[in-house]
């Protein structure tokens, strides 16, 4: 068990991580017209729109709450006053809540994928196949809430920080910090990783295209009519 454990959770993870970084480098330099996201609105506007919305808060709110948790120093939270126990309900019921938002919205997603005979003929294998992952790491993710309500002291969390920051340190012998966590946790990091390792293949390239800067952006988009005169700016482009 131990020599599989440092498998999965020691060597895995750095073969995870070239293959998304370098293959995303890869696609981007070699096939540029494939960096979409493929959107299928024109065949279903409404239910995409409730579903992309709600899954896109939800998805990004669980990010954003994984990579401050997992990669801040446990001294800067010890430095604010923060004590694991707050962290880890914080973690429960803000995780929670984005959660299930997500979980409506992909639900939505999937089923709009898989039941609407027009959308399901334009779909490749990689656009099913991914959103089931996300859909199954989503699950995984939920059904650690319970198993979490029995260490609220945060230290079950600490093991996970220690090894997330001992993966990007290079430090060796990090998998030992996950050795003996409950195995619904092992199965949530084993998906995630392979997440990754898949991300360079599937749609989910798009998210390096994110237009963040452009909620910044001072210009604004000039519309022409089909004569070629220009109207008045509308707003900010997009």
């Amino acid at each position: 068990m131990e020599t599989l454990n440092l498998i999965v959770f020691g060597w895995y993870p750095y073969f995870c991580l070239t293959v998304f970084l370098f293959g995303s480098l890869f696609r981007f330099d070699r096939e540029q017209y494939t960096w979409r996201t493929g959107s299928s609105q024109l065949l279903r506007r409404r239910q995409l729109m409730w579903g992309s919305n709600l899954f896109h808060v939800g998805i990004l709110v669980i990010f954003v709450g994984h990579f401050v948790g997992l990669l801040t120093p446990i001294w800067v939270f010890d430095m604010l006053g923060v004590s694991h126990g707050f962290k880890q309900m914080l973690a429960i019921v803000a995780g929670g809540l984005a959660g299930l938002m997500c979980l409506v919205g992909i639900s939505l997603l999937t089923h709009r994928r898989l039941f609407d005979p027009r959308i399901r003929a334009n779909s490749s294998f990689g656009d099913t196949a991914i959103l089931l992952l996300l859909f199954a790491q989503l699950l995984l993710g939920l059904a650690t809430i319970p198993v979490s309500m029995g260490h609220l002291d945060g230290h079950e969390m600490v093991k996970f920080m220690a090894w997330a920051q001992g993966i990007l340190t290079l430090q060796p012998g990090v998998a030992a910090y996950v050795l003996d966590v409950h195995p619904i946790f092992k199965a949530h990091l084993l998906l995630g990783m392979t997440i990754f390792l898949l991300f360079p293949f599937t749609r989910l390239v798009h998210v390096w295209s994110a237009p963040v800067w452009y909620l910044g952006r001072r210009g604004y988009q000039v519309v022409r009519s089909r004569d070629g005169r220009a109207t008045r700016p509308l707003q900010p482009a997009e």
